[in-house]
């Protein structure tokens, strides 16, 4: 699925709260987004891409007129969240939309009756976001993607690009909910292939260029060979 498309699914995500709940003419719906790394100062609809505000067209939804947005970041401070998520419900928002995975729980923690939308999450049911695909439950609902079924694909790819390929650098966040699901895929795919096998690493969005190093210092001291 192309990305806009997926933010356009995301803009009907978001206007389904909207309208199961009865509107008064002339009210203003509040859309919470609570991001997890990105900065929101300045941000719109948008910065999303264009597939966002199209979809709440789509349903009949114009920003300013029906809706505004109120953006909440924790700009890769995770331990924000549970606080940026309490200021939503303060501010009466009508729906809630979790920008990260990492962003989930800590939305569903500060209330049980805002609709809450994933923006994505690739094992919502094995991280208890919700019963089943099928039937939710509760009050989240939203995009489930394939990450873990891409990503040793992936791995396939680049044994394929790389000849001889013998160790691979993974860089997984820890506090990304998705990050397990999608290792174990990799693992089991790497363990599969006879060329290649992996180095897992994680990092927070601060500590990259550390992990960078290391992955250098590892590279140094095993050869250069398909690496």
């Amino acid at each position: 699925m192309k990305r806009r498309d997926l933010i356009t699914l995301l803009g009907g995500a978001a206007a389904w709260p909207l309208r199961a709940r009865a509107q008064q003419a002339g009210t203003l719906r509040r859309i919470g987004f609570l991001l997890a790394a990105v900065p929101a100062a300045g941000m719109n609809p948008d910065d999303l891409g264009p597939g966002f505000t199209q979809g709440m067209r789509e349903l009949g939804y114009v920003e300013g007129k029906d809706f505004v947005v109120e953006w909440r970041s924790a700009e890769g401070q995770y331990e924000r969240l549970t606080d940026l998520a309490a200021e939503l419900v303060r501010l009466k928002v009508d729906v809630i939309v979790a920008g990260s995975p990492v962003a989930v729980r800590p939305a569903q923690q500060a209330t049980t009756t805002i609709p809450i939308v994933m923006g994505y999450s690739t094992d919502p049911v094995g991280n208890g976001f919700v019963a089943s695909l099928a039937r939710p439950g509760g009050n989240t609902t939203g995009l489930a993607g394939s990450s873990d079924d891409s990503a040793p694909k992936q791995l396939e790819l680049l044994a394929t690009i790389v000849p001889n390929l013998s160790r691979v650098a993974i860089l997984t966040n820890p506090y990304n909910p998705n990050s397990p699901a999608v290792m174990k895929s990799v693992w089991s795919a790497a363990e599969k292939s006879r060329s290649s096998r992996c180095a897992g690493g994680s990092a927070q969005p601060t500590a990259n260029r550390g992990c960078f190093c290391c992955v250098g210092q590892a590279k140094r001291s095993g050869g250069n060979g398909g690496e």
